[in-house]
């Protein structure tokens, strides 16, 4: 499944060989989505913002260009959300439950449950990810069409433990160093996990890692260069039910939800820069095992 140099060939979830599932039905398998930010008009236009809206079962990425001054708020968020600022032009002020943060560009911040607004400065992206709990966001999605209910193979989405310390802004600097054996930049909350790889040039299509999850979506967000998505869909005993590979190329920003039990990889392509983050809803066991892996998990306990 992985190469043996590939941080995660120590998984306890790569030990499952091609990754074939077997099933009932194709419907069990869930259907992708391909959701390219740069060719789509956005769900939402405001003052100083422009936002597309995306989900998987568990989440909504909320991927925003903002301007100046540009400002979102949540009143009685139901759980804790994220802010992603994967550039170095956009700060923000953070507020929530009387508390006030000013957070650096290049970050990502965990935002508590409970009344909250975000003031962004200067000209960029700005993502906040956030649980399907919230009517509110779910119903501004764009595929809404391909969730008509749970999916079989995704757990309902369990909150991890309350962070030490309890509920506050919590922001880190995206701005770490790499290190051998290490997969990306991972950081978790008690709703999510993001991964935030480094700027990579194209990849050796010699070594890819094709693999398969076999219950819980990973949505990978592209912000800079563009990727090739390599999906493959397990056969069932009816062939009526088989479907075609899908090889997909999207450039940035966009995004690539890929249901459980489907064999996937993808390849950064573009010959100068490329950076992908890799969101999940609730946060990876299998990752949070690997010591050193999650660069907050002191702030946040393991499930």
């Amino acid at each position: 499944m992985y190469e043996s140099d590939d941080p995660r060939a120590g998984l306890s979830t790569a030990k499952g060989g091609s990754g074939q599932a077997a099933a009932s039905a194709s419907d069990a398998f869930g259907t992708s989505t391909y959701a390219r930010y740069y060719d789509s008009e956005p769900q939402e236009r405001s003052d100083h913002a422009r936002t597309w809206y995306t989900r998987g079962q568990n989440m909504v990425v909320c991927y925003s260009e903002v301007e100046d001054g540009a400002v979102f708020e949540r009143d009685g968020q139901v759980d804790e959300y994220v802010l992603l600022l994967p550039e170095t032009n956009v700060s923000a002020t953070v507020e929530a439950n009387g508390e006030t943060q000013e957070v650096e560009p290049f970050s990502i911040t965990m935002i508590p449950p409970g009344d909250s607004r975000i003031k962004l400065h200067g000209e960029g992206p700005a993502v906040r990810l956030i649980s399907t709990r919230s009517p509110d966001i779910v119903a501004k999605v764009h595929n809404a069409d391909r969730y008509p209910g749970d999916h079989p193979h995704v757990p309902e989405l369990e909150s991890w433990p309350t962070p030490n310390g309890g509920f506050r802004i919590r922001s880190y600097s995206l701005d770490v160093p790499d290190e051998e054996g290490r997969f990306g930049k991972i950081f978790r909350c008690t709703t999510f996990m993001v991964n935030v790889f480094p700027p990579q040039g194209p990849r050796d299509v010699t070594k890819l890692s094709p693999h398969h999850h076999d219950d819980f979506e990973q949505c990978s967000l592209a912000v800079k260069g563009w990727y090739m998505h390599h999906l493959r869909w397990p056969w069932t005993a009816d062939q009526n039910e088989w479907r075609e590979d899908e090889h997909e190329r999207c450039l940035a920003p966009s995004v690539c939800v890929i249901p459980p039990r489907v064999i996937h990889t993808s390849a950064p392509s573009d010959p100068q820069t490329n950076v992908l983050v890799d969101i999940f809803s609730p946060p990876r066991e299998d990752f949070s095992d690997m010591p050193g892996w999650v660069l907050n998990a002191d702030d946040y306990p393991r499930k």
